[in-house]
């Protein structure tokens, strides 16, 4: 039986990653201009999904001209797996674990040998600094001493094939070693305090050899850069300054929640986008955190001119998305638990309409929703400006888990429309200012009001401190 595995919470404290790269439909590729060990290497990366059960999402691959592949990727199962598939001779070897929590992030490690001479050994999967159990398909493990089409002068890609098959989501620190089998132990280790696993900063004086490298993402202009010292830089393919996000293994960002009860949306750019379709009417999309106390900013935008009345932001109970049918302004069985701004200037609190001329709002506007959970107040801003004077009393809302969740959604399911999110990581539609929280992070269009922060696991953790 398979088994679930989930991804780490971050961790603060020690080495902080600075960047990471949301990939979406993208890649970076670099073709070697000599070929160097193709028996043995570790690929390590920490990754954060985005999309499940889609396809093969590849990690890293090496591609000829034939076609023929060798990659390490997530299956269609939402299985880590090595695939190796020339000419109809098809190594494939799979994690017994899966991979489906798209909140947080994984550190992944393949490390390959064809060179031992038991044949379990000379593939080894790893997850968090875990060592995994694996599945033979096909052929199973290579046989002794083995050359693959990695470190080859074939064409190499992170993210994808070029054509199809592309990972969807965020990567940070990836690295490559040739000519070496390492242990996770190499590339990250466990928190003293937590016992969560986090990435060490000596990946950087590790021996890459020919045709090694290591993406940190710190370049926008050139995300593909390797910083190794061996100057293996990758070219992009559908990447921008904008994929350039802060959202780390070390300070994880909330985004749209894709394994919640969503239907008839579609999502995109790291869950910060979502297409809202017709053929179901109220149904929410939910945040990835849920926060109790403190206080929390977020923006949010809509395209093109969906009318006001199929627009409505606000928080919803922790409990509420789980019920089938449900929507942002239904009454549950467990009591009214929402407080939602229309954009037809209405503001409506659990199952009462607080008042009806507040500001219009339509897409193009950004609208700024700050929380003040402790004092139970929501404010709502439109391009800035304040829309509820003095704030929303929510605290009519039933209380149910005590977490409160972010939401949007399509009310009346008559107009189609996308929107975007920003919990403090922008993307290529919600243009921002660069505008931090008072702790400096963030990146808004408009500055959030004093003591109200992203909602990020830095922030998270001295909120809850």
């Amino acid at each position: 039986m398979s088994i679930i595995i989930p991804a780490n919470s971050a961790v603060g404290g020690g080495f902080e990653v600075a960047n990471s790269c949301r990939f979406d439909s993208s890649y970076l590729t670099r073709t070697p201009s000599s070929a160097s060990n193709r028996k043995t290497w570790t690929w390590s990366g920490w990754v954060k999904r985005s999309s499940l059960s889609t396809g093969n999402q590849i990690l890293f691959e090496a591609k000829d001209s034939s076609g023929f592949v060798e990659k390490l990727q997530f299956n269609s199962s939402d299985q880590l797996e090595y695939d190796h598939d020339i000419a109809g001779t098809d190594y494939t070897v799979r994690s017994d674990m899966l991979f489906r929590d798209t909140s947080a992030w994984y550190h992944i490690v393949i490390a390959k040998d064809t060179t031992q001479s038991t044949e379990t050994d000379r593939l080894l999967f790893y997850a968090n600094g875990q060592g995994l159990s694996t599945t033979e398909f096909q052929l199973g493990y290579p046989p002794q001493n083995y050359d693959g089409l990695i470190n080859s002068t074939n064409a190499h890609y992170v993210g994808s094939n070029s054509t199809s098959e592309y990972f969807v989501g965020y990567m940070s620190e990836v690295v490559f070693i040739n000519a070496a089998q390492l242990a996770p132990t190499s590339f990250g280790e466990f928190d003293e305090d937590s016992g969560v696993w986090k990435p060490l900063e000596s990946v950087a004086d590790l021996t890459f050899s020919t045709n090694g490298f290591y993406q940190n993402y710190q370049d926008s202009s050139a995300l593909g850069n390797d910083v190794s010292g061996n100057n293996n830089d990758f070219s992009t393919s559908g990447l921008a300054a904008i994929d350039q996000t802060t959202d780390t293994c070390t300070n994880n960002f909330c985004t749209w929640n894709f394994i919640a009860d969503n239907q008839d949306v579609t999502f995109s750019e790291g869950n910060t986008k979502v297409a809202h379709g017709s053929s179901l009417t109220r149904r929410p999309v939910v945040s990835s955190f849920g926060v109790d106390k403190g206080k929390w900013y977020w923006e949010w935008e809509a395209e093109g001119s969906p009318s006001g009345g199929n627009l409505e932001i606000g928080i919803i109970n922790y409990a509420s998305p789980s019920t089938q049918g449900r929507y942002l302004g239904q009454a549950l069985t467990t009591g009214s638990s929402f407080a939602t701004y229309i954009g037809d200037g209405s503001i409506v609190v659990a199952s009462s309409v607080i008042g009806s001329s507040f500001a219009t709002y339509s897409g193009g506007n950004v609208i700024g929703v700050a929380v003040d959970v402790d004092n139970e107040k929501i404010y709502f801003y439109k391009d800035g400006s304040l829309v509820n004077s003095g704030g929303t009393d929510y605290s009519s809302m039933s209380a149910g888990s005590g977490f409160i969740f972010m939401s949007n959604a399509d009310r009346s399911g008559s107009s189609t429309y996308t929107a975007s999110v920003n919990f403090g990581q922008p993307n290529a539609t919600l243009d921002n200012a660069g505008v931090a929280d008072g702790n400096g992070f963030g990146s808004f269009e408009h500055t959030p009001p004093s003591g109200y922060l992203s909602l990020c696991t830095t922030n998270i953790s001295e909120t809850n401190s």
